[in-house]
């Protein structure tokens, strides 16, 4: 494998290390709260003990947590109690927490006090032995500071192996049964050090803005080991919203902020864009959705700080490539893959042969960050990984010097009247317009071409017309790529981690 900068045992050694070299620096914020790092290591240790008394070692720990500082701690306590962490979306309704649970079959639950009138009936269903609630009205995690450790017990040892299993990240399931991946110790650290290498940190200096939800594996990587390998500042926003991020980037001196396209253009269409004041930072990253290139190019301008864009997923740690800070950034491109890592794209249908630049396929991948397999779906393992590589479901090109370009999800691609169409292709096209803020492309079913083209829009000016969207596709697309219908909402919906929603426009 390349060299990589520094690459941890696991994550619990990173923050261990972080609070030895600067225990009294600022970690992490949220609101009023704040902690340094010998108070973070501290609050973490503690929470560690308690779970190893219940034996938590070698077993499973869901959390159900929104934004926190406490959220922070429980990550890393259930890892520094060399337990598998499980997160989940608190916003999940008790139908869709009941077979995620059901199939982690953890010993503990800690959850907000927010969501205990859901989790608390399904906990006493399924056996789960520990609760642990967390809350104003119940007990806070960060109410464990470095004066509660007298007798500087410091982090439970031994710290985990490397090679046991840090996290069961379940996937988002839009395409039915939703499936944990089981991702080592070792695979999330070596991913925190391959991104380092092509979008480095300051050691010492990040302030990192978190708008993102940290159940996720997005804002574990991008925010949370993120800080703490830079011994950096975490700012953590509870809940994205537009006015709380711009108070924050000026007033918490942020250095990076990791969003979304929908994050995004929310900022750009708020009207206090034009006056926004970001003296500090220095770079944002984006992820989990494509990035329009009028978007970037507008973010960039305004700021003066490029916008990073990257690939990832759940089963690969989850960053596969990324446009380099220090070196050619391509828009439209995710970059290139990480040190160690290989991406290559290959025929849709059989997924065996091996297609050159230029051409779109499905990518597949093979590197030290990827997945050991989905918990207990052997099949499903067995589809998505094979003979060492990785085959995602997304489609895309490789140019020749090795940038991906992301097509679409397999699985979304349109059929129309015997021709391929890639709705990211046309959805690009309709970005282009200028009265054009979101949009999604999907393909309906339809007798006569087979699939017909609908794209869902959310527009700046009220007036544009169905007739002006059709003249301005047909100037940039083939008559076949073309959308046959325009709706035009609001605006569109979002998942949690502010994706498109595609399965709710279905």
């Amino acid at each position: 494998m390349t060299a990589l900068p520094r690459v941890f045992p696991t994550v619990v050694h990173m923050l261990a290390e972080a609070a030895r070299a600067a225990p009294d620096r600022e970690a992490v914020v949220c609101g009023a709260d704040r902690i340094t790092y010998a108070e973070y290591v501290a609050s973490v240790a503690a929470l560690a003990r308690e779970l190893l008394a219940l034996g938590a070692a070698g077993e499973r720990v869901v959390l159900v947590m929104g934004n926190s500082i406490d959220v922070c701690i429980a990550m890393f306590a259930v890892h520094a109690a060399r337990a598998q962490v499980v997160p989940l979306n608190p916003i999940y309704t008790t139908r869709e927490f009941a077979p995620m649970i059901a199939d982690a079959a953890p010993l503990a639950i800690i959850y907000d006090s927010t969501v205990a009138a859901t989790i608390e009936p399904l906990a006493r269903s399924q056996g789960i032995s520990h609760w642990i609630q967390v809350g104003p009205d119940s007990r806070q995690l960060i109410g464990t500071v470095v004066a509660s450790d007298p007798a500087g017990k410091g982090l439970p040892q031994p710290l985990p192996d490397p090679d046991s299993l840090a996290t069961l990240q379940y996937t988002g399931g839009t395409t039915g049964r939703s499936k944990g991946a089981n991702l080592a110790h070792r695979t999330v650290s070596t991913n925190v050090s391959q991104r380092e290498a092509l979008v480095p940190t300051r050691q010492g200096i990040e302030r990192i803005l978190c708008v993102m939800p940290l159940f996720h594996a997005y804002a574990c990587a991008m925010c949370l080991h993120n800080a703490v390998y830079c011994q950096g500042t975490l700012v953590i926003v509870p809940r994205y919203q537009a006015d709380l991020v711009f108070d924050l980037l000026d007033r918490e001196h942020i250095t990076a902020l990791a969003g979304s396209p929908t994050v995004f253009t929310g900022l750009l269409a708020s009207p206090r864009f034009a006056a926004m004041k970001v003296p500090d930072l220095h770079v944002s990253y984006s992820g989990s959705a494509p990035l329009p290139e009028s978007l970037l190019a507008q973010w960039e301008q305004a700021t003066g700080a490029p916008v990073i864009e990257g690939y990832g997923q759940t089963e690969s740690g989850p960053v596969i490539s990324f446009n380099p800070l220090h070196g050619l950034r391509k828009p439209r491109s995710v970059g290139v893959a990480v040190p160690g890592t290989e991406i290559q794209i290959v025929d849709a249908a059989t997924g065996c042969t091996v297609l050159g630049p230029g051409r779109i396929g499905e990518i597949r991948v093979r590197g030290p960050q990827v997945m050991s397999g989905y918990r207990g779906l052997p099949q499903e393992t067995a589809a998505a990984l094979r003979d060492g590589w990785l085959y995602t479901g997304d489609l895309g090109e490789l140019d020749e010097a090795g940038y991906l370009y992301i097509r679409d999800r397999k699985n979304d691609m349109c059929l129309v009247s015997g021709y391929n169409v890639y709705p990211r292709e046309v959805e690009e096209v309709l970005y282009l317009h200028p009265s054009v803020m979101e949009a999604a492309v999907i393909g309906l079913e339809d007798g006569y071409r087979g699939t017909r083209i609908r794209a869902y829009l959310a527009v700046s000016e009220p007036l544009v017309t169905q007739a002006e969207l059709d003249r301005h596709c047909r100037a940039n697309l083939a008559a076949y790529k073309v959308p046959r219908e325009y709706v035009i909402l609001p605006s569109l919906p979002k998942t949690l981690i502010g994706k498109i929603d595609k399965k709710a426009l279905r």
